[in-house]
């Protein structure tokens, strides 16, 4: 039975008497992120799913409180109830709060709305040595001098277990709407995205796509009617009636790649070009979704398992070369100890990391099999 603690405290002295036994523990949501990093066999379990519901919504500050085991789909149903939103549109749709700040995960609104850490105001987190950290919003206290609000995301559960967050929230748009554009190749798809992201236009999702021999370029859009018309004028693509059913299939790559590989890269906007146009080449590419405003691109891979394992590592190592950095995404369970989980290379930063983790995790309790260090 996986350990299922229902309040802070509680967590933290799960935490706590993991250490003192020398236990690892692997942190579990809803389970959406069960492809990323080498989980070991090893860890106990430590589900959140205890650790739900809004705790305080606050519709004039533009703010919302949220326990980290609720789905995002949950908090946007209850926030929609007082016409907000939280502007995040990660993939998996029963990913929770945690795990889409744990695994950085923002969506194609970036462009428009910022990054996870753009949104997040404050964090309450179960520390390894049985403590109970709050930073930010609602602040109690910070941890030695750390802003740890930044510190957790993307952290994939390494530092702490995150059991409560603030963000920033929205008034709900009221018109959306998206397009789309073919492109002869990869060159004329990202100039035509490069050339919107120059403007004062703030699209909800610029993405490159590429599926067979066609490349596409979907703009999509949401606001005031006005703004939502001149963006669609300004892509000059063929609307659509139905915008999510256009994303969805984009969005959730993600979710739906289980065979073969997904690389995930991320890359300065000027080294996209370059990388799509080696990444549609290699063997066993089979779909390309790039968010051209942020610079994520996501590869699939499918075929034999050495043909795959060839073209990921030379996907990842395109991405060093071009001044980004790879991983992935998702593997079929044969690739799992053929294709690294973090990439080629020493990521940067290598020696804070492991001060960081030092700091929060002596004992390396948390995630091991996630951890860099």
């Amino acid at each position: 039975m996986p350990l299922a603690p229902s309040d802070p405290r509680e967590c933290a002295e799960a935490l706590r008497e993991a250490a003192q036994a020398g236990r690892s523990l692997r942190i579990r949501g809803s389970g959406t992120k069960d492809g990323l990093g080498d989980l070991l066999p090893t860890d106990d379990v430590l589900s959140t799913a205890a650790l739900s519901g809004i705790t305080d919504h606050v519709p004039a500050d533009l703010t919302a409180t949220v326990r980290a085991g609720m789905r995002l789909r949950d908090v946007q149903a209850g926030l929609a109830e007082r016409s907000q939103f939280l502007p995040l549109d990660p993939p998996h749709a029963d990913a929770t709060i945690g795990g889409i700040i744990a695994a950085n995960s923002s969506g194609f609104g970036v462009l428009r709305y910022g990054m996870v850490r753009d949104l997040l105001i404050g964090t309450v987190t179960a520390l390894a040595d049985g403590t109970v950290a709050r930073a930010g919003g609602r602040v109690v206290k910070n941890v030695a001098g750390y802003d740890l609000n930044k510190l957790l995301v993307g952290s994939f559960g390494t530092l702490g277990v995150m059991v409560e967050a603030t963000f920033k929230v929205l008034p709900l748009p009221t018109a959306r709407a998206a397009c789309v554009r073919t492109c002869p190749d990869a060159a004329t798809a990202f100039a035509r995205a490069d050339a919107i992201i120059r403007t004062s236009l703030r699209p909800t999702a610029l993405v490159v796509e590429r599926v067979g021999r066609e490349w596409r370029l979907v703009v999509a859009a949401a606001g005031e009617p006005a703004v939502v018309d001149r963006t669609l004028r300004e892509a000059g693509g063929d609307a659509v009636a139905d915008p999510e059913a256009l994303l969805a299939p984009l969005r959730e790559l993600p979710a739906t790649a289980t065979d073969g590989a997904l690389i995930r890269v991320v890359l300065p906007l000027a080294a996209q070009v370059a990388f799509a146009e080696t990444a549609s080449k290699v063997d066993g590419f089979t779909h390309l979704v790039a968010d051209a405003g942020a610079g994520v691109v996501l590869v699939q891979l499918r075929g034999e398992d050495a043909a795959v394992e060839a073209s990921a590592a030379a996907l990842m190592a395109s991405a060093r070369v071009l001044g980004g950095s790879g991983r992935a995404e998702r593997r079929a369970p044969s690739l799992l100890g053929r294709i690294p989980a973090r990439g080629v290379g020493e990521p940067a930063g290598l020696f804070l990391m492991r001060r960081v983790k030092e700091a929060f995790d002596p004992g390396g309790v948390l995630e091991p099999g996630r951890s860099v260090v």
